[in-house]
């Protein structure tokens, strides 16, 4: 039974960034990438332990799927799938995730 998946505000800024970046180059290859991104967000609702723990963080309820170079952050409730953040892999999760709730 799939979760139902909230997406937090820094998330889906996160993925209107990310798409603005590479639409600059490509807005096909943009779409590509947003759509890959919300695939695995998906996936994860359908099978949360897919992703794997975050290793910098101690919460085995914290995972997170890779999508070319971004890790797609979540944490695992009851019933839901909470998409904290879409941070590319060069980045520093623990500066990255600072301000926002996991």
């Amino acid at each position: 039974m799939a979760r139902r998946i909230i997406w937090s505000r820094g998330a889906s800024d996160d993925i209107d960034e990310i798409a603005a970046y590479i639409a600059r180059d490509s807005i096909r290859y943009a779409s590509k990438i947003v759509d890959r991104i919300i695939a695995a967000a998906e996936r994860a609702a359908s099978f949360p332990n897919s992703g794997r723990a975050v290793p910098e963080l101690s919460d085995e309820k914290i995972r997170e799927m890779i999508v070319y170079n971004y890790r797609i952050i979540y944490r695992i409730v009851t019933n839901e799938i909470y998409i904290a953040a879409i941070i590319h892999g060069a980045r520093d999760l623990e500066k990255a995730m600072r301000d926002r709730p996991v």
